[in-house]
Parts: C-alpha cells; sequence; structure tokens
C-alpha cells in the first residue's frame, strides 16, 4: 500500500511544493523513482516524466527509455526525454563517468524546466541515500555541510522520499507488485557509492541495527549545528567586512580574537574560493610581517599591517601603456592620464593629481606602469635616493593601493612621478625650463 498521507505530510512539513506545483520528477525507472511518481499521482499532484538516456549500458539503456515512456503514458503524464553521449563529455570535460552524468542531467533538468514551466524538480533519494552521501562525504573529507546529507529541498531541487527507507519501498514495491527497471550497474562495487552501499553499511548495521534511525536523529543535529554556524557567520560578516570600493578590510585586531579561528575564518571566506589550506597558511602568518598574499581563483588576501584587505583579482592587461610624443591621453586601469604641452614654464601647485615636468628631459616613449621591487626615485627636494618601499611605508600606503599606483616612467628608465603622490626631483621646473608638459590623472568611478 503507497504511503500516501506520510508522503504528503512530508511535503508539507519541508514546504517543497504545494497544491498549485507543477513538478518535473526525474524517473530512471528503478523503483526508487517509481514509487516517487506513483505517490504523486495517488497523491494528485501534477506533474511531469523527464529521463535520461546515458549510453552507457548499450540495450538496458534503451529498454529503461522506453520502460519510462511506458510508465508516463500509463500514468497520463508528459514525457520528456533525451540521450547522452556521456564518454564524449567525460573525453572533452576530464571528468569522472559519474560528475558527467551529474553534469548533464542537472543541466537539461532545468531547461526543460524553464520550456515548461516547472516549478520543481523532484528526485527520488530516501533516507539510505542520506546515509551513503555522508559516509563518502567523511572519507572524502568535509565540513559541517557535508554531514547533513541531503536535504529535502535545495533551491528548486525537492526530494520528497526522504522519510523512506531502501526496504520501506522494497516492501511496496513488493506488496504492490509494482513493476521497475532494474539497473545491474548498481550491484557493482566498482563505484565507491556502492561499495558503501553493499559492503559498508551492512557492516555497520551489524553493529547498529537501527542505523537509519540513529542517521536519521544525527542528521537534526547536524542540521541544526549548520544553522547556528551560518548565524554566527552571518554575524560576523557584518561585523568584519569593512566596504572600502570593491574591497573588504578585516582588523587584523578581531580576526586575532576568534575562536575556533580555522572554523570561523574558513566559513567567512570560503564564498569567496579560499580553502581549507589557504586558512592554514593565513592563520600561521598572523603575528608575522606584513605583505602574505593569499591567492584564489577571483580573490585574493593580502595580509596588510593591522588589517586583511579582501579584492577581486583583476586582469592586468594594462599594467603597462606606452605613450608617444604626439598622445594627448592615456588609460590606466581606473586612471586616465591627459597630457598638454605648454609654451611657458607653468607650475601645477595645489593638485596632486597634476604635475609639471621639463618638456626638454622627456625621452620618448614614456610608459605607465605599475611599481617593482627595486623601484627608486629622487622625491622632489631631496638629492638623495629612496626607494619606492620605503616611499610607501612613509606615505602610509597599504600593500593593496600602492600596486593601484600608476608611475610615470621617462624613456630612459627613470621615474618621472609617482602619480597622485611625488614627482622626482630631477625632472622638475626651473628658472633655466623653456617649455613645460602638464600630466594629469583622473580616478574612473
Amino acid at each position: 500500500m503507497l504511503p500516501v498521507k506520510q508522503f504528503i505530510d512530508f511535503i508539507a512539513h519541508n514546504k517543497l511544493f504545494n497544491a498549485n506545483s507543477k513538478v518535473l520528477a526525474a524517473v530512471s525507472g528503478g523503483m526508487d523513482s517509481v514509487i516517487m511518481v506513483n505517490l504523486l499521482k495517488a497523491a494528485g499532484f501534477s506533474f511531469g516524466i523527464a529521463h535520461c538516456n546515458f549510453q552507457l549500458r548499450g540495450n538496458e539503456s534503451d529498454s529503461d527509455e522506453q520502460f519510462c515512456r511506458d510508465l508516463a503514458q500509463q500514468l497520463d503524464v508528459a514525457f520528456h526525454n533525451i540521450r547522452f553521449d556521456t564518454l564524449q563529455h567525460v573525453t572533452a570535460h576530464k571528468v569522472s563517468t559519474q560528475m558527467a552524468a551529474r553534469q548533464l542531467r542537472y543541466n537539461w533538468f532545468e531547461q526543460i524546466r524553464q520550456q515548461h514551466g516547472y516549478t520543481e524538480i523532484a528526485l527520488a533519494h530516501h533516507q539510505n541515500d542520506a546515509i551513503e552521501t555522508i559516509l563518502l562525504n567523511l572519507t572524502r573529507g568535509t565540513g559541517i555541510a557535508g554531514l547533513h546529507g541531503i536535504l529535502p529541498k535545495n533551491g528548486l531541487l525537492v526530494r520528497p522520499l526522504l522519510f523512506l527507507k531502501r526496504d520501506d519501498i522494497q516492501q511496496v514495491i513488493e506488496q504492490g507488485n509494482i513493476a521497475y527497471a532494474e539497473d545491474n550497474s548498481n550491484s557493482s562495487v566498482k563505484y565507491a557509492r556502492n561499495k558503501i552501499r553493499h559492503q559498508v553499511i551492512p557492516a555497520l548495521k551489524e553493529l547498529n541495527p537501527a542505523l537509519e534511525q540513529t542517521f536519521e536523529s544525527n542528521l537534526k543535529h547536524f542540521r541544526e549545528l549548520e544553522q547556528l554556524l551560518d548565524i554566527r557567520i552571518a554575524q560576523l560578516r557584518g561585523e568584519l567586512f569593512i566596504a572600502d570600493n570593491n574591497d573588504f578590510h578585516l582588523p587584523l585586531a578581531k580576526i586575532k580574537t576568534l575562536e575556533p579561528k580555522h572554523l570561523l575564518l574558513y566559513n567567512l571566506l570560503k564564498p569567496y574560493g579560499f580553502n581549507e589550506t589557504a586558512m592554514n597558511d593565513l592563520i600561521a602568518s598572523l603575528d608575522k610581517h606584513s605583505g602574505r598574499v593569499f591567492e584564489a581563483t577571483d580573490y585574493k588576501l593580502i595580509l596588510d599591517r593591522d588589517k586583511l584587505i579582501l579584492t577581486p583579482n583583476k586582469q592586468q592587461s594594462n599594467a603597462q601603456v606606452s605613450i608617444s610624443l604626439n598622445d594627448t591621453e592615456a588609460d590606466y586601469g581606473s586612471y586616465k592620464l591627459n597630457l598638454l604641452h605648454d609654451d611657458s614654464p607653468l607650475i601645477v601647485k595645489n593638485n596632486p593629481m597634476a604635475v609639471s615636468i621639463d618638456t626638454k628631459l622627456l625621452v620618448y616613449p614614456l610608459t605607465l606602469r605599475a611599481w617593482q621591487q627595486g623601484d627608486s626615485f629622487y622625491p622632489l627636494g631631496m638629492k638623495t635616493r629612496k626607494k619606492l618601499s620605503d616611499f610607501f611605508i612613509d606615505q602610509k600606503i597599504s600593500l593593496h593601493d600602492k600596486s593601484e599606483v600608476p608611475l610615470l616612467v621617462n624613456g630612459n628608465g627613470d621615474i618621472i612621478w609617482i602619480g597622485g603622490y611625488r614627482p622626482d626631483d630631477r625632472y622638475k621646473v626651473t628658472a633655466d625650463t623653456k617649455k613645460v608638459t602638464i600630466f594629469e590623472l583622473f580616478k574612473r568611478i
């Protein structure tokens, strides 16, 4: 007898969908998905069937496809079907067969959902699938999120069978004499999940015959712990992340007081692509000299004197810009540089974003670039050379900001101007100057 009431109660309790929903049911033909669509039909929900033929088992794959087509006709619901060249996807994307099948089916499910107006995608996972997932995650390494197992609802993906164990489903199939398509690959221990299903879980059930009930209780605790952590992380993000244009500044003094430091830092920075290894390296560097940079794919963390700077990785396609004699402007990163040639020895004052340079000293082409280790110049008013790294320290320019400062470099390699800060004394306008070139920087907003 179909457990229709428990099915409806589970859907309502977990807010998976409602009477007005139009559900796309993913059906392989196995007994789990067959029970799911029979329950959907008996409960009166509107749904259609989606079946993927991965063409991995020859005639068996085609037979499963035909079974699902017949099942949809029997239940009088829409049938959506696709055939994938799974092995070609494996080769092209260098992933495992299982990962290829996962990527292909979920992408296609979403396409069908949008094209045909389905509101949710129903998957036939049950309690034993959740246990297998947790054990898999533990063997591969996981955080708290990997311990909550399979969630009843994850976005538009819903799992209305999570109230059932595999034995429950088997019993309903046998009592109702319900036909299904058996996938012989499910019995192979070649795949990690099947090895856990057929070898590990039976051994665990010898130790604890009520394994499913125990895991169900554990799952509840793990989900509550995850919710508690999420609340704490949201609170900390509001306290620690100080917005500065496109960057965030995190005060080091507060970072050092976090406990447990690794857990909190990892979850704070995980959304930006940083892994646990990066967090270990960061924590080990907190009490050392500033200057360390930790890279993720899209972001980097800069350990500055009194803060961590979280900033997007920027393309450096314009890291060096050449300026010819006839140019009147140049673009460099977030800056625009204007050039003006004047026949009078005009000196720009009280504007750090502009500078007057003796034209006769310029050697073209000039270059706009970022600073490099070893750079030095003669700051205006000084007759001795100074390293740029020391100049930046004196000016209290952060590690992140100094990489954004444009340097105007002469054709002979001399630094003419630290854009926005200080010109070189050797290129200043003097009483002997006949003609000046005025350079003015504008910061793009």
